[in-house]
């Protein structure tokens, strides 16, 4: 994985915020947010401490506008990061997963309505590795059942889906800045919106459930007679019980330079990914390479691979590459951890798809620049593993 670095841009805007001398969120915030949203198709973006936050105040505004219960139902991917499926626990809602497409990795839509009930409140597919989720089926499905949508969009950024861009797809969409994400300011998240009054309710959670007539320091800049002593009444006035998730000037100035960068990072993930399904190509009869519909652009924050050979092991090829300096992670296993198993049991053999990922697949330590000798060194091992087992 590649070092963080900065532009003389990135250092410049960041020093100059520091001479400013304010951290809390402020016209730097307000630009980037205003930058991130035009890019991905939104009226309104948020920004958070995290995408986790992100989704945790999603959630909650669409269960507190929508009057859902403690309990109703938020439909799930098999796989996908913790963080998606435990933003639902921590709104007291009940997460039901929903097996995935094995060559996507993502939801399976032709599986989403056997597990809808009358308490079913909400759908938040992912955009796994970097790839959009079939959201015009979600969507459709979404609409017949009286669903909300969140697109949990941590891993893709600056990519679309029929011409349209993650994160405009669903009634919220969440993205994370975290370190090795596609846009980095060390901790941050994103939600976007179309939707004013989910806009208001997402800002109102990040700083503690306050009054909306008091969200920001600057909201009492230029105020006076009647507006002011209203403000005045209301600074510290709570209408729900939030969080505090704000980033700081900071970070949004490492995102506001980010932005720049961002798309040409994007293409040249999928420049070394096509690069690698090119060399790679020779090995399919062993391992599924990733897959890419005609009608989705692939962020690639991730490579993830399957092992499809019963001859070969995931844990054994993984470990031949962590000997030789490439790090691996399992691809995003769910239902098999600890806390979930202690949770919810033994789930596994219900989502046979989630099951072989979980058993299968795996992906390496990927970045926009990695060399063409760092990719070819991937490849070499490969062919050097293939070779040690006698397959090739």
């Amino acid at each position: 994985m590649a070092s963080f670095t900065l532009d003389n841009y990135a250092k410049n805007l960041i020093l100059d915020t520091l001479k400013k001398g304010r951290l809390s969120p402020g016209p730097i915030t307000a630009e980037f947010e205003s930058k991130f949203a035009k890019m991905h198709g939104a009226k309104y973006a948020i920004f958070t401490n995290s995408g986790t936050s992100a989704l945790q105040i999603a959630l909650h505004a669409l269960k507190s506008i929508h009057k859902w219960k403690d309990g109703d139902e938020v439909l799930v991917p098999s796989i996908t990061f913790i963080a998606t499926s435990n933003v639902v626990l921590l709104n007291r809602m009940k997460p039901v997963f929903v097996d995935v497409n094995p060559y996507t990795y993502n939801i399976d839509p032709k599986q989403i309505e056997q597990h809808i009930t009358k308490r079913t409140r909400a759908i938040i597919p992912v955009h796994l590795f970097g790839l959009p989720a079939k959201m015009d089926e979600i969507n459709k499905i979404a609409k017949k059942h009286n669903l909300k949508v969140i697109e949990d969009s941590c891993e893709a950024m600056a990519v679309n889906y029929k011409n349209q861009s993650v994160g405009s797809l669903g009634d919220i969409g969440c993205f994370s800045t975290y370190i090795a994400h596609l846009l980095i300011t060390g901790v941050g998240g994103i939600a976007t919106t179309n939707n004013s009054e989910y806009a208001v309710k997402l800002k109102s959670l990040m700083n503690h459930g306050r009054d909306s007539i008091y969200l920001n320091i600057d909201d009492d800049k230029d105020k006076k007679g009647k507006q002011l002593f209203n403000i005045i009444q209301k600074r510290f006035s709570f209408v729900d019980v939030g969080y505090s998730y704000r980033a700081t000037e900071l970070e949004a100035a490492l995102g506001l330079s980010g932005l720049r960068n961002l798309k040409s990072f994007v293409q040249k993930r999928q420049k070394n990914a096509a690069h690698l399904t090119s060399k790679l190509k020779r090995f399919s009869p062993f391992i599924r390479l990733p897959t890419i519909p005609k009608d989705k652009e692939h962020a690639f924050m991730m490579y993830p691979i399957t092992v499809i050979d019963p001859r070969l092991s995931r844990d054994e090829l993984t470990y031949f590459f962590e000997e030789r300096g490439v790090e691996t992670r399992h691809a995003m296993p769910l239902l098999n951890q600890p806390i979930y198993k202690k949770l919810f049991g033994d789930l596994e053999s219900r989502y046979p798809n989630a099951a072989y990922i979980n058993q299968n697949s795996f992906y390496f330590g990927y970045h926009h620049d990695l060399t063409r000798q760092e990719l070819d060194y991937i490849v070499k091992a490969f062919r050097d593993y293939f070779k040690s087992k006698k397959v090739i």
